[in-house]
């Protein structure tokens, strides 16, 4: 598909991450109003809300009175796609009611960006086959279906949203004596996190999963390694991966990413029935992550590919639902880290041999960034972006 041309100029840059053809969705406001639900044009936010709330934009219902997307979700694909559309005929080149639309853009520049959607649950996988194998030998079980652990909701933020240095048990030099103390092995994860927006009571296809999601956004799974070891054993992370989890601020909806899917990288072993692709649904996005040290220093430490995935999102979320588990709209699923085969390409530290950088310090700022390269355009999901606070003092030391 070629780029869809706006009558906003910013929106026909072929290098700039919001173009006609992605129109994501995201929470934003100005000085003191409250937030509401915008979507990403060129550089600017446009106030669908305000364009709901002046009946320049019918979705049969009011359903963008809410700061969150949720709503709008539930309400189902063909919402989704009506919404899509009517945006796209008022931005459009030509459209006859420009004079009307402008009134309800505000420069990105000038608006303070939250959290995009109510999040039910989180649960974060392990589908990056290269990221497996650096970390140690690959589990048996992980050629058969997508590994995850269930996180926590309440930990998931919006860029930008500072991260404090978690304190926790870590063994010590020997397993009688652990000590209670700040993580020194604190680590990023490069991710992908699948938004579900329609909800399910029982089991569901790979395809009906894939009807299911409502877009994705870039995500940073905040790893304390030192903890992570000494508690993993056996019933895997906890504390270690509660801290936060950091997100971008705009949902790229799936109609955006459709003209990207591709397949993943095989696993060679013959799946099961309820893990089948009708069709290839892994998306080509590529995916760098840049670190900046206390002193203003910025290095982008590795670049790689959302195609290095074993398995895909609707795969994710068809496995998850195979027990009967229900999920809900607002159910955010991580892709686990994307990681390439090389050192240049590790979406975690944990996994580079580079002894002047082995894991974050007090200061650092971690940046994700992605896009999907199309025909004359991009389609992006803005910074996914957090900073290190040094951890607080003891709170039970006496």
């Amino acid at each position: 598909m070629p780029l869809l041309k706006s009558w906003i100029d910013s929106a026909n840059r072929p290098d700039g991450p919001f173009p006609l053809n992605n129109l994501p969705c995201g929470v934003f406001s100005q000085a003191e109003d409250e937030p509401r639900c915008g979507m990403a044009i060129g550089d600017f936010v446009l106030d669908v809300a305000g364009l709901e709330a002046e009946g320049l934009l019918s979705l049969g219902e009011p359903l963008l009175e809410a700061p969150y997307w949720n709503d709008v979700m539930e309400a189902g694909p063909a919402v989704w796609a009506d919404l899509r559309a009517q945006v796209t005929a008022l931005l459009r080149d030509g459209a006859s009611k420009r004079f009307l639309v402008e009134d309800h853009l505000i420069p990105l520049t000038a608006v303070t960006l939250h959290l995009p959607f109510v999040v039910a649950e989180f649960t974060d996988f392990f589908s990056g086959r290269h990221h497996a194998e650096h970390v140690g030998p690959l589990p048996p079980n992980w050629l058969h279906m997508p590994l995850a652990y269930n996180g926590r909701a309440s930990s998931v933020a919006v860029s930008g949203t500072p991260v404090r240095r978690p304190r926790g048990q870590i063994k010590g030099k020997d397993f009688d004596t652990p000590a209670f103390a700040p993580t020194r092995r604190f680590d990023f994860e490069l991710e992908l996190g699948a938004v579900v927006g329609t909800a399910s009571d029982g089991p569901v296809t790979v395809a009906e999963a894939q009807a299911m999601i409502f877009g994705q956004v870039l995500l940073n799974d905040w790893s304390a390694r030192d903890i992570q070891a000494w508690e993993s054993h056996p019933l895997g992370p906890f504390q270690s991966k509660a801290t936060a989890t950091t997100i971008s601020p705009w949902i790229v909806m799936q109609a955006a990413l459709a003209p990207f899917h591709c397949a993943g990288q095989p696993n060679h072993v013959p799946v099961l029935p309820h893990l089948h692709e009708p069709q290839p649904s892994v998306i080509d996005i590529t995916l760098a992550v840049a670190l900046t040290a206390k002193d203003g220093s910025e290095t982008v430490i590795a670049r790689t590919s959302a195609r290095e995935l074993t398995w895909s999102a609707a795969q994710q979320l068809a496995h998850h639902s195979t027990s009967g588990c229900p999920m809900s709209v607002g159910d955010l699923l991580g892709s686990g880290t994307i990681s390439g085969p090389d050192q240049d390409a590790c979406g975690s530290l944990v996994e580079r041999q580079d002894p002047t950088r082995s894991f974050l310090q007090d200061g650092d700022t971690v940046t994700l960034s992605g896009h999907a390269r199309g025909d004359g355009y991009r389609i992006g999901f803005g910074l996914c972006q957090g900073q290190i606070l040094p951890a607080l003092p003891n709170p039970y030391a006496r």
